[in-house]
């Protein structure tokens, strides 16, 4: 199947990334912890928006509740389990767990970049 890129927005992968405060160190567990989240999730979504931009569309937010899973995928508002995903992917000839790998390796570069701001 040839696929031509970029997709439109409802063809895309939607990454929903929910970050927990506590990745950010004692000052996101402070009072202000809500309003320091939701300020690297901003800085973070810019930071991420072109990363595979061409079949993928990012949402980083701030996970303060943990029984919602830290990844979701979905196409078209359509939730996707993991084997769905991965299938996905392999259209792109990526792997699920690459792909993971590779976000998480880029946030935390972001995290690094964003307390350095601080």
């Amino acid at each position: 199947m040839k696929t031509a890129l970029p997709l439109p927005k409802d063809k895309k992968l939607n990454v929903l990334f929910r970050v927990e405060p506590g990745c950010l160190g004692p000052r996101a567990l402070a009072d202000n912890g809500a309003s320091y989240v939701e300020a690297f999730c901003c800085y973070a979504q810019k930071e991420v928006d072109d990363l595979d931009a061409d079949f993928v569309h990012w949402d980083i937010v701030p996970r303060f509740d943990k029984s919602l899973p830290e990844m979701e995928y979905r196409v078209n508002n359509k939730k996707l389990n993991h084997d769905q995903a991965e299938r996905y992917l392999k259209i792109f000839n990526k792997e699920l767990d690459e792909f993971e790998d590779h976000l998480n390796e880029r946030l935390g570069e972001i995290i690094e970049s964003f307390l350095g701001q601080q």
